[in-house]
């Protein structure tokens, strides 16, 4: 153990000799190579605030809040309808519009025709935001992402399953993604009395004195429509007036042409103009907003007071009333038309003088229950007490094809809300030929 301990010390000592005599640090070698250059990191703050800014995003959602588009409800009614949502809800949108999904009707199996422009149950909801229309955002995360929008094309019309198609061409086709959704909705024929395939319009305008439908047949064949309340081409009537093209195009003195407008403009042009109160931008309201009019190209000084303003609404209003007077004679002394004077419940309320809605006046205890006259349709869903209210209500009459084209004609030209502002001639040509034809000698 002693001898160990020596060894140990001798061990020691050493240590201490020889770092005792280690002399000064020499000069630093040469750095070597730079190794290479890493990705530069994205700066996400100043990307952002190429749009979220004041005047950019920040203004247009305040001005969104505006738009029916934002306060609406009828996505929220309509989720999970895979054949309403299409239109009114964003994720249906963006997926028909994705998928070219076709408009037209496609026979099945059973024999009966079904539209092929449906969503699935997956996309059947959505509220519609700012990616319902701009398709792109935050992919590039740049001020390009606004477009491209998500559809430009062409349109191919529902109504017409697919035999008819929209192209508002001005400003790259931008009009196109409005009319994807503002366009009217097929009338079907019945798919029990027969295979519910869209009703044929040419025959209306080329055979209007044969009947449509016979009210002594009523709910049977060979009447392929049997009319309610809702016998219409729904609400969006006015892509199809502004295109000048869709509707019942009778015969008659004035030719199917278009205004100015048609060739030269696109939706956003009057709808998106400079904001004005509540009108404009991403409101997408025009009412009082005449910026989009008055514009270097266009016009000067147009107001709401404005002769070509007023005499061109006074004169379709006057068509309107009309047409209104003449359909409304095959009831005799009861109009067949609905009249709505609350204008919650009746947006054309005012644009015509009895305040018709473009419905037809038939009972229904849910959406109508005021009706006049019987619902020719099936009852079995009704209580007894609803059935002995619709059984004592005069029978619905007959109508004729003309009739019928009528109904269309005049529910396209109301519902276009703009009294013939947005297409004047072909809103007048449609009328006034139709008034010629129901005036004509059978």
């Amino acid at each position: 153990m002693k001898n160990l301990f020596k060894l140990f010390s001798v061990l020691v000592a050493a240590g201490f000799l020889f770092a005792s005599c280690e002399g000064p640090m020499g000069p630093a070698g040469k750095d070597g190579a730079n190794g290479a250059d890493g990705a530069d990191g994205q700066d996400a703050n100043e990307t952002c605030k190429e749009c979220h800014t004041p005047d950019v995003v920040d203004a247009i959602a305040v001005q969104f809040e505006l738009s029916k588009h934002s306060y609406g409800e009828v996505d929220f009614e309509e989720a999970g309808n895979t054949g309403c949502t299409p239109c009114h809800a964003s994720e249906a949108f963006k997926y028909v519009c994705a998928n070219n999904i076709p408009s037209t009707f496609v026979k099945g199996s059973n024999g009966k025709y079904a539209n092929q422009y449906v969503a699935t149950p997956a996309t059947a909801l959505g509220e519609l935001t700012c990616s319902t229309c701009h398709s792109s955002l935050h992919t590039t995360y740049a001020g390009t992402d606004f477009s491209p929008l998500t559809n430009t094309a062409a349109v191919s019309m529902t109504m017409w399953a697919g035999a008819k198609s929209i192209n508002i061409a001005s400003d790259g086709g931008m009009g196109n993604l409005c009319v994807k959704c503002h366009q009217p909705r097929p009338l079907t024929t019945s798919s029990t009395l027969t295979d519910g395939r869209v009703v044929d319009y040419d025959s209306l305008k080329t055979y209007p004195a044969i009947t449509f439908y016979d009210n002594v047949v009523g709910n049977r064949a060979p009447n392929k429509v049997v009319p309610s309340y809702r016998t219409h081409v729904h609400y969006g009537t006015v892509g199809a007036i502004y295109a000048g093209i869709g509707g019942v195009e009778f015969p008659g003195s004035l030719a199917y042409e278009s205004s100015p407008h048609t060739a030269t403009a696109s939706c956003q042009d009057c709808h998106m103009a400079s904001i004005s109160g509540r009108a404009g931008g991403h409101t997408f309201n025009v009412k009082g907003n005449f910026n989009g009019c008055n514009t270097t190209n266009c016009h000067t000084g147009l107001s709401s007071s404005s002769d070509l303003w007023t005499a061109t609404r006074s004169s379709v209003k006057t068509l309107l009333d009309q047409l209104a007077a003449k359909i409304n004679e095959v009831g005799g002394a009861t109009p067949i038309l609905h009249t709505e004077t609350d204008p919650e419940a009746n947006l054309w309320a005012g644009n015509t003088t009895g305040n018709w809605d473009g419905y037809l006046n038939i009972y229904d205890p849910s959406s109508n229950p005021g009706g006049a006259w019987k619902n020719p349709g099936n009852t079995n869903s009704y209580t007894q007490a609803q059935k002995d209210i619709n059984n004592a209500l005069p029978t619905f009459p007959s109508l004729t094809n003309g009739i019928m084209g009528a109904m269309i004609n005049f529910q396209m030209c109301l519902r276009e809300y703009s009294l013939g502002i947005h297409n004047t001639k072909y809103t007048k040509a449609l009328l006034t030929n139709t008034l010629e034809t129901l005036n004509a000698p059978v």
